[in-house]
């Protein structure tokens, strides 16, 4: 169909249409982060791509689309598994250390993203598909420490009171809301290691588990 942008049509069909989307999505970035949304033009976004303003409407629609795929894009990159060579933890790991790095993995990853995180934070106040974005990762955490709280309460090693679903959402919004006053809006200065441990420490008393063990022989915590 004539003019329907190659986004709408499943995306380009040829390497060098799925490399010049990716430089709009990579340049729309770099303006959202320092210009904002409402700002941004998409003149600007096209300059920053060397590419001809024409072309942007041949894979977007308009600026909201080329945002919320921005959004999605970083979304993705915030529920990715550890990297290659990072530290997965082993089986003797304890729920502390599992705690603690879930913690520093979501802190740095939304810290060395934090300038495009405020924008999309901002957004996702006021429109629906980035707010599903959002809500699709708090759903991405919030179910994986859903099934820890279960696994930790069979085992005897949590209060059994708590609600899974329910201590899951509160502790997942306690550390979200914490990143975005923090690393966003810079409401305190924090020490990144302390804030990790500090969260940690909150998670489980929140849980009611027992004092951290000491570390196993050999083992100086997780990464």
């Amino acid at each position: 169909m004539p003019g329907t942008p190659a986004s709408r049509a499943g995306g380009p069909r040829s390497r060098k249409g799925a490399q010049t989307r990716s430089r709009l999505i990579n340049a729309a970035k770099i303006v959202f982060e320092r210009d904002g949304f409402l700002e941004s033009r998409i003149a600007d976004i096209t300059e920053t791509a060397d590419i001809a303003l024409g072309t942007f409407y041949h894979y977007f629609e308009s600026k909201e689309q080329l945002f919320r795929e921005v959004a999605a894009a970083q979304e993705e990159r915030l529920t990715a598994p550890p990297e290659h060579g990072s530290t997965h933890g082993g089986p003797r790991d304890t729920a502390w250390e599992r705690i603690r790095r879930a913690n520093r993995r979501y802190l740095g990853r939304y810290r060395d993203e934090a300038a495009i995180m405020g924008v999309i934070e901002g957004v996702s106040r006021y429109d629906g598909p980035v707010n599903a974005a959002r809500m699709a990762t708090m759903k991405h955490f919030v179910e994986r420490a859903e099934r820890g709280i279960r696994q930790l309460q069979a085992q005897g090693a949590v209060d059994r009171r708590l609600d899974p679903p329910l201590a899951a959402d509160a502790l997942g919004a306690m550390v979200a809301r914490f990143a975005e006053l923090w690393l966003v809006q810079g409401y305190r200065d924090y020490d990144f290691d302390e804030a990790v441990e500090q969260l940690t420490i909150l998670w489980a008393n929140a849980l009611g588990m027992k004092e951290e063990p000491p570390p196993y022989p050999g083992n100086d915590g997780p990464a």
